[in-house]
């Protein structure tokens, strides 16, 4: 097993370059399939999530050749209408391979996906809206698998879907099953971050018809057929954040080059409410300690606000930060997993599930008709002195938190499971070295 081994204390100062959105990046593997002409996609995270993906198209019959960071994607024929379980288990973007199935071959079976364990995490959005614009699919127990088909010389059919909850998953895989499909297809309450146009520029560059006609609004013509094209993945949010925050509770310096502020406003919004320091230059933004935090409570949400995917970072920032501050997360239902490891470094933390009203409207998530196991809230108690532990990774994201809490920690503290932060940050401990952190992977023999 692959571990990270951490001494603590050290500020740190420096540049650091973020790698292209993961976000982006997956989603672009799967558009690149409606096509049979190459599609060239550049900057590119080279990370496991990303080589899975690529496996999985070897096995559909495409061929993919990357180069730097640059991948070039070509599908000529599609062979096999069937998602293996194995890969498909790794990584839930799998689920995606829906809609190019369908669009060029009128029949896919897709194993329920895998991923991070943050929760339940249906497919159901997708399925549901897979359905509405014309396919047959159903999930056989039996094989652990939805089966999916339209009429044999038939077409997707455009159709105005509306989803009952935001889901950039779902939102995604439709777009791209309607850009072939007949007709006009609206997708209402549809998801809206970033990363979402950026899929919209591809498929446009492609030969696609898509725009937002509002924010939450988009608006697909379908064509009958797509072209390659070359394309660039813009620098991941994620990462800017994670380097962000390294450099505060360092008492560091770090520019973060290629970051944009438009991409992280809400982050940002938040940092000057926690009385942090920060300014855009001319290749990147700066993110700098000036000595003292005060706690700021959060509630993650679907875009334009807080990022679930920022809260285990943002909680070890509170962790060094005066006063208590909250983290309510609305997102998915079981995503405080990193909480019990703080704890063993001395951060101080309570779980508990506030009070709202009308739960199954206000919670992104499906709750159980019964009991429900998790708690959705956290009260930090700062600031912590944070010491050295050995602790364990449970999921990406709580991955990246277990590392910053370990460069804000004295002492040395022992990480398992390094293999789920491959999953999302590449090289991510050698970037670390770059701007100083003590920090060297190890593996166990």
């Amino acid at each position: 097993m692959d571990k990270f081994i951490v001494k603590g204390g050290k500020a740190l100062g420096g540049e650091v370059v973020v790698s292209g959105a993961k976000n982006v990046a997956l989603k672009t593997l799967v558009a690149a399939c409606l096509t049979e002409e190459e599609v060239v996609i550049e900057n590119v995270p080279l990370i496991s999530d990303f080589f899975v993906m690529v496996d999985l198209i070897k096995e559909l019959g495409g061929t993919v050749a990357v180069e730097d960071h640059t991948a070039r994607i070509k599908v000529p024929h599609i062979v096999s209408s069937k998602i293996s379980l194995d890969k498909a288990a790794e990584v839930r973007t799998s689920s995606m391979f829906l809609a190019p199935l369908l669009a060029r071959l009128g029949r896919a079976s897709i194993p329920n996906p895998g991923g991070c364990r943050i929760g339940a995490r249906p497919i159901d959005r997708t399925v549901e809206g897979i359905k509405a614009l014309g396919a047959d699919i159903a999930y056989e127990s039996g094989d652990g698998y939805f089966h999916a088909k339209i009429k044999s010389g038939a077409r997707l059919k455009g159709v105005s879907y509306r989803f009952e909850k935001s889901s950039h998953t779902a939102t995604e895989t439709l777009m791209i099953a309607s850009s072939c499909a007949y007709g006009k297809t609206v997708l209402e309450n549809a998801a809206q971050e970033p990363e979402i146009d950026e899929l919209i520029a591809l498929l446009n560059a492609m030969g696609a018809h898509i725009r937002r006609i509002s924010p939450r609004t988009i608006e697909i013509i379908g064509v009958n057929k797509l072209h390659g094209a070359r394309f660039r993945i813009g620098p991941d949010r994620n990462e800017v954040v994670t380097f962000a925050i390294a450099a505060y509770i360092t008492q560091g310096n770090i520019l973060v080059r290629e970051a944009k502020a438009s991409y992280i406003q809400e982050f940002l919004d938040l940092l000057q409410e926690a009385g942090a320091e920060f300014k855009e230059e001319k290749n990147g933004m700066r993110f700098f300690s000036n000595g003292s935090l005060k706690a700021t409570s959060i509630i993650t949400c679907s875009y334009p606000g807080f990022m679930t995917d920022w809260q285990g970072p943002w909680a070890v920032l509170m962790a060094k930060a005066q006063g208590e501050s909250i983290i309510h997360e609305t997102i998915y239902e079981n995503r405080f997993g990193y909480v019990s490891e703080l704890l063993k470094m001395g951060a101080r933390i309570d779980l508990f599930t506030p009070s709202v009203r009308n739960p199954r409207a206000f919670y992104n998530f499906t709750l159980p008709q019964k009991h429900d196991p998790y708690h959705h809230a956290i009260k930090i108690y700062g600031p912590a002195k944070l010491h050295n532990a050995a602790v364990q990774i449970s999921d990406l994201r709580a991955g990246a938190t277990l590392v910053l809490a370990a460069l804000a920690a004295s002492g040395e503290s022992v990480i398992f499971g390094a293999h789920h932060i491959d999953r999302g940050y590449e090289r991510f401990e050698e970037r670390l070295q770059s701007v100083g952190a003590d920090i060297k992977r190890m593996v166990d023999e």
